[in-house]
């Protein structure tokens, strides 16, 4: 060893320091394989057995799929909110809606209710009431357009025409039958909400063409076609509803009376707003 510089140090053992290593070359440094690129792993390690999947007792409600599930169906009230509770009112093909309509053109049978017992329906009602509703504003905007056309004036649709057919209608369908409903389940004489909706929705359907009829401009015509329509229309009812409202008492008469007189009030209503066109 030169006094500065070091050539070569002793082979010995020298506390504190690190022996040298010889160079060995490039060292290829190999890594474990890894199951990380599959999610869950495939493989368990560890104390918690399954580690991928809940513990047995955990509560996995938020995993479960509700749709489709008989156990997530609601009950009570809460089912009338769903579609799956006025399925069975719709369950019906063209011939059952067409041979119901064919069965209010003849109101003296008094055998709807009879016939629509097991299955009443609220697609032909809601179709009933709708067509209604656009063959009344259409009718009596054609026919106050020809007349303005033929006077040479100038001519503006009336929206009020839909929606206030809209509400004559369908509010007379909801709230007549549900306020018969009440009447008679106070009489003792409980009947089918859905039924009386069956009922009175199906008894519309006479009006549809007694509108298209009042495009003649003759208001005598026009008073004997919204007088015979009515007519129908009420005894349709009126005697469908007997047989059942018998069983109330003596004052069946006065319902029977009542309902008949209020269907012949609703003829005149729509004679009155919708049957009056002027050419």
């Amino acid at each position: 060893m030169m006094a500065g510089k070091y050539t070569h140090l002793d082979d010995q053992k020298v506390s504190g320091s690190v022996p040298a290593v010889p160079d060995q070359g490039e060292v290829a440094i190999k890594f474990a394989d890894s199951n990380l690129h599959t999610f869950p792993p495939s493989q368990t390690q560890g104390k918690i057995s399954g580690g991928s999947r809940p513990p047995r007792d955990a509560d996995d409600t938020f995993s479960k799929t509700t749709f489709g599930s008989e156990d997530a169906q609601p009950s009570g009230w809460f089912r009338s909110f769903t579609a799956d509770a006025y399925k069975p009112y719709f369950d019906v093909d063209t011939s059952d809606v067409l041979e119901r309509i064919k069965e209010s053109l003849f109101p003296f049978r008094g055998s709807f209710t009879e016939k629509t017992a097991d299955n009443p329906d609220l697609y032909g009602p809601f179709w009933i009431c709708t067509t209604l509703i656009f063959v009344a504003a259409s009718i009596s905007t054609f026919v106050t357009y020809i007349a303005h056309k033929l006077k040479n004036q100038d001519w503006a649709y009336d929206i009020n025409l839909v929606t206030w057919s809209a509400g004559v209608f369908y509010g007379y369908v909801l709230i007549v039958p549900l306020g018969l409903y009440v009447i008679l389940k106070y009489f003792s004489a409980p009947s089918g909400l859905v039924q009386l909706f069956c009922l009175y929705g199906y008894s519309l359907f006479v009006f549809i063409p007694a509108l298209c009829l009042s495009v003649v401009p003759l208001e005598i015509f026009r008073w004997v076609i919204a007088g015979i329509a009515g007519f129908m229309s009420a005894t349709f009812v009126a005697l469908n509803l007997r047989a059942h409202i018998v069983s109330a008492g003596e004052r069946w008469f006065l319902i029977v009376a009542a309902i008949f007189l209020l269907q012949v009030a609703l003829s005149i209503v729509l004679k009155l707003y919708l049957f009056t066109v002027t050419v």
